[in-house]
């Protein structure tokens, strides 16, 4: 008998034609690249292996290993043609409890004589005892709980769901316990309670409590998977083989979709299946560009009513998670564009990547940057952060962290890339994945946009968008500034008062009336009253005189006037005067206002404005 090991101090291997047989020298047909024969095994840790075509395990123990980060890459150009009743076993890791959702995409399907890639369905999970032995997982029908134990895993099989190409959240499919996931569908699976001590020499036990490990067994799934998508609408999908993937270069690559993927994160200390309850949202990819390791923006989390629609911002923990590669068995969503109704995933975007917090995570948590720094209910100082440093990988960017009426924190990003422009560039802007009745977007291309990826110029100014149900406050401050030196200044400019507010080293708090803001917010890089400030204030005079409560615009040098306001502080206009003729001096009572601060604004007839504070009090 023939038994081939592969060990941990075997870097790579490539498979151009082996079989592996029962019987030694007794091997009449060998028509795969890579032949297993019953009662046979090929055993790979911490390791690649390489085969240029395809994969026979031939028997029903016939077997391949992939072990401590082992992966199997494979070269075939077209669809799979891997076949056999033999299993291949590959280990990830979930990361929930067993009141909380992963997203997965499986690596292996239905293992029979068959040609190609085959369903899916998690009565092929598993729970490893030892190095290669498993037992089958329990699926359950008639309980919402999965449970782990020594060498015992139950799945609760009515949280998995499928989302196949809907404009809407609420279009899931129930797989449940049906083998029906075919190669490429991703699907939703919560975790377990309980805990699993066995040691079976991976890096940590089999679950030391809501870090279950799953045994994926059946055939590699190989080659071309097709993907189906729809103009508008999400899919949920990920990583359908038995090795990493370039998730920036499928997203690049394939343009019927928009080149940007959605990964789910929920509130794991809310322990109850009540919808009601939920706490979660979508994180946002973007690659942005082939020359860096590409951005993402952590989710916001939402609750939910009984329907399953979004309400109101819960929280947000400002997970960094490291997305670049995506590693075995990791689901996502992407979206579709009008190009085409299909993305395939291909081999060629296969790649040997272990998981690592700069570049691949299946979900957990990066403590890489000062992306993890909260503020809750006020913003963090940004003092201590070094703007110019250089991150390796990084896109440059500026991160602007926004607080919704003190219930959570909302980030948005504006990078840099020379190949941007001021339209919605696939694969670089993200839209909102959330939409939420108290918000803050980008507008680009008339799209609420998370990601706003431009050409850097300090003239631009770029138009955003604050939304509220109600009266909502909203504090506003860049969070970080990475890989870029370009921006002096950061400010958000309000329309409506003419002022701009300086949120690189301050933020910026204001409340508003229910409404939506489209039109009144920008972004830029300059204060453009700061040279048309320092003419206007050599030719105008404002002053309150709070004596005989009179708001007085000196005028001696009869400059034409077009319009002058007042606004309070949280910018409502009070007054507003249009069309004046020249005169050398305009008086305007105060009597009937509340003591407090406002801001008056005077605009002249070639667009200059000054906009001065002024209190108002009975002193």
């Amino acid at each position: 008998m023939l038994i081939v090991k592969f060990l941990s101090y075997m870097n790579r291997i490539h498979f151009y034609s082996v079989c592996l047989s029962l019987v030694l020298l007794n091997i009449t047909e060998c028509n795969a690249q890579l032949f297993v024969s019953n009662n046979s095994y090929v055993y790979n840790k911490n390791s690649l292996v390489f085969v240029t075509s395809d994969v026979e395990l031939n028997g029903a123990n016939s077997n391949f290993y992939l072990r401590n980060e082992g992966q199997l890459l494979q070269g075939t150009s077209g669809l799979s043609t891997n076949k056999g009743t033999g299993k291949l076993s590959v280990f990830q890791e979930g990361t929930v409890n067993n009141f909380a959702y992963n997203y997965w995409c499986s690596p292996v399907g239905n293992a029979s004589t068959s040609a190609g890639n085959e369903v899916f369905g998690v009565s092929m999970f598993n729970i490893p005892t030892t190095t290669t032995a498993s037992n089958a997982a329990i699926i359950s029908t008639t309980t919402y709980d999965g449970l782990s134990s020594a060498g015992s895993l139950t799945i609760a099989s009515y949280w998995i769901w499928k989302f196949l190409s809907s404009n809407t959240y609420s279009q899931w499919f129930q797989s449940g316990s049906n083998t029906d996931i075919s190669a490429g569908q991703g699907f939703t699976m919560k975790g377990t309670s309980g805990s699993d001590a066995t040691n079976i020499g991976e890096t940590a036990v089999n679950n030391p409590g809501s870090a279950q490990r799953y045994d994926f067994r059946g055939k590699p799934n190989d080659g071309n998977v097709i993907i189906n998508v729809s103009n508008g609408a999400l899919t949920l999908t990920g990583n359908p083989y038995p090795s990493a993937i370039d998730l920036s270069s499928f997203l690049t690559n394939e343009l019927n979709c928009t080149g940007v993927a959605y990964f789910w994160e929920q509130d794991k200390t809310v322990n109850s299946h009540a919808l009601l309850s939920y706490r979660g949202g979508y994180g946002t990819y973007s690659p942005v560009s082939r020359g860096g390791t590409g951005i993402y923006i952590p989710a916001t989390f939402y609750a939910y009513d009984i329907t399953g629609a979004q309400l109101g911002v819960s929280s947000a923990p400002m997970n960094s998670y490291a997305r670049y590669f995506t590693p075995i068995g990791q689901g996502f969503m992407i979206e579709g564009n009008s190009s085409g109704s299909t993305v395939t995933m291909k081999n060629a975007y296969r790649v040997y990547q272990k998981e690592n917090v700069a570049t691949s995570v299946f979900e957990r948590n990066s403590n890489y940057g000062d992306e993890n720094s909260e503020f809750l209910p006020s913003i963090a100082s940004v003092s201590g952060f070094d703007y110019t440093s250089v991150r390796r990988g990084e896109i440059p960017q500026i991160k602007i962290n926004v607080l919704l009426n003190e219930q959570a924190i909302k980030q948005t990003v504006i990078a840099f890339d020379n190949e941007a422009t001021d339209g919605l560039d696939r694969a670089k802007d993200a839209k909102n994945p959330n939409e939420s009745a108290v918000d803050f977007n980008f507008i680009v291309d008339q799209k609420d946009c998370v990601l706003n990826v431009i050409q850097f110029d300090e003239n631009k100014r770029l138009p955003v968008s604050l939304k509220a149900d109600q009266n909502a406050s909203f504090k506003i401050k860049v969070l970080d500034i990475i890989n870029f030196n370009q921006a002096q200044n950061v400010y958000l400019f309000d329309g409506e008062t003419g002022l701009y507010h300086d949120i690189k080293n301050g933020e910026y708090n204001i409340v508003l009336p229910a409404g939506v803001y489209n039109n009144r917010f920008e972004i830029t890089f300059r204060d453009a009253l700061l040279n048309s400030n320092d003419n206007i204030k050599t030719n105008l005079v404002i002053f309150q005189n709070n004596n005989i409560q009179t708001l007085t615009v000196s005028n001696p040098n009869l400059i034409s006037i077009k319009s002058i306001k007042l606004f309070d502080i949280n910018g409502k206009e009070i007054f507003g005067k249009q069309k004046l003729e020249a005169q050398a001096t305009y008086e305007f009572s105060t009597a009937g206002l509340s003591q407090g601060v406002y801001l008056a604004e005077v605009l002249t007839s070639d667009n200059n404005k000054m906009v001065q504070k002024i209190i108002v009090s009975s002193k």
